[in-house]
């Protein structure tokens, strides 16, 4: 006999204790578990009693669910552990260059500094440079040197107009090896830290006016 087996008489009881816990807590605690476990044992049929095989499974069942509430708990305080640390960590870039994978920064000062990394030596890099609306202001080529390259954008649409410092632009790298397959691994940003957002789970630092995940960053320069 099991827990669903339990007599009509046992239920209705059972139904208005639950219905009692419910507008207190949506969530089935050990001692309602084992309140369930007590409450079969008292009522099961003594012609048809609970098997021993039944009864130390249901057993099993009750160890394991205490024990993953205290794990489920445990694992939410080591998060929070977790996060206030990646938060403190965090806080210790702001002031500093550093170099993160991303593919949007500000023009500051007529330029903008953008890398890519490819995973080998690239015979065709095609660049295009966006504005925050996604209208494309710069179309070029760059370097294909297998690991790290630099392409640095002097602020100048496709018609040699220099534009406002303060807008946000999104590079774009496609590069291809002579077997026409790509080779790009990452584009990325380089700037000072300004600033820290911890409102997400993972914290985002304020780079070049841009927020960049914390994960993201490959190093600091400065």
């Amino acid at each position: 006999m099991t827990v669903s087996a339990v007599s009509s008489a046992t239920t209705a009881t059972t139904t208005t204790s639950s219905s009692s816990s419910t507008s207190s807590s949506s969530t089935l605690t050990s001692s309602d578990f084992l309140s369930l476990l007590v409450s079969e044992l008292q009522n099961q049929d003594p012609l048809n009693a609970t098997s021993t095989t039944d009864l130390v499974n249901q057993l099993t069942s009750y160890a394991n669910f205490t024990s993953q509430q205290s794990i489920n708990s445990s694992l939410t305080s080591l998060a929070g552990s977790f996060s206030s640390l990646v938060t403190l960590n965090s806080v210790n870039y702001i002031g500093h260059t550093v170099e993160a994978k991303a593919d949007t920064s500000t023009l500051s000062n007529g330029s903008v500094t953008f890398g890519y990394s490819l995973s080998s030596a690239a015979s065709d890099v095609s660049i295009s440079v966006s504005d925050s609306s996604g209208n494309v202001v710069y179309t070029g080529t760059g370097t294909g040197n297998a690991g790290t390259n630099s392409f640095t954008w002097d602020g100048k649409d496709s018609s040699g107009n220099q534009l406002s410092d303060g807008g946000q632009y999104t590079i774009s790298v496609t590069a291809t090896n002579s077997a026409g397959n790509s080779v790009l691994n990452y584009t990325t940003v380089t700037g000072t830290v300004t600033g820290i957002d911890t409102s997400t789970s993972t914290p985002s630092l304020t780079v070049n006016g841009v927020a960049v995940s914390a994960a993201n960053i490959l190093g600091v320069t400065s």
